[in-house]
């Protein structure tokens, strides 16, 4: 989505938007990963997760206000957002309940969802080369997941 913003492509959104979603910055992951090596007891599962659970549309309309601030365009990145057909069978709900890693091993995400996201951003704006690199190598963010019937 950033990578499309950035291009002044259009945003798509999946259906309405309204999709429920875990939100976890990628450091509070590897620090929970590390936490369960060290001290998770061996052959348990441990589930790794965010909070607030965030709606889609939600997420999307918090990036493209950090893509104003960092990388403005001639219009606001939010009326590029476009709703397109859902995917067949997507759930509506991703939620992660991470109770036992907190009981057990005291673990909590240090990162708010919005400074993760802002963070996020401003990555993606100072590393176009990278976005550059991928795109030469044939990444060109198509939607991917359907099947297209024969």
């Amino acid at each position: 989505m950033i990578t499309r913003a950035l291009e002044g492509k259009p945003i798509p959104v999946y259906g309405d938007g309204r999709q429920v979603r875990d939100w976890l910055h990628v450091d509070d992951h590897a620090d929970a990963l590390l936490l369960v090596l060290q001290k998770g007891r061996l052959d348990e599962t441990y589930c790794i997760g965010g909070t607030p659970n965030r709606r889609n549309l939600e997420i999307i309309q918090i990036l493209c206000a950090a893509l104003d601030k960092y990388a403005p365009a001639n219009t606001p990145h939010a009326e590029k957002i476009t709703f397109v057909t859902d995917r067949p069978g997507h759930d509506f709900r991703y939620a992660i309940d991470a109770s036992k890693l907190k009981a057990e091993l005291g673990w909590e995400a240090k990162t708010s969802l919005e400074a993760g996201l802002d963070e996020t951003v401003r990555w993606y704006v100072d590393n176009r080369d990278w976005i550059e690199g991928i795109r030469q190598r044939g990444f060109h963010s198509e939607r991917l997941g359907l099947v297209k019937a024969s």
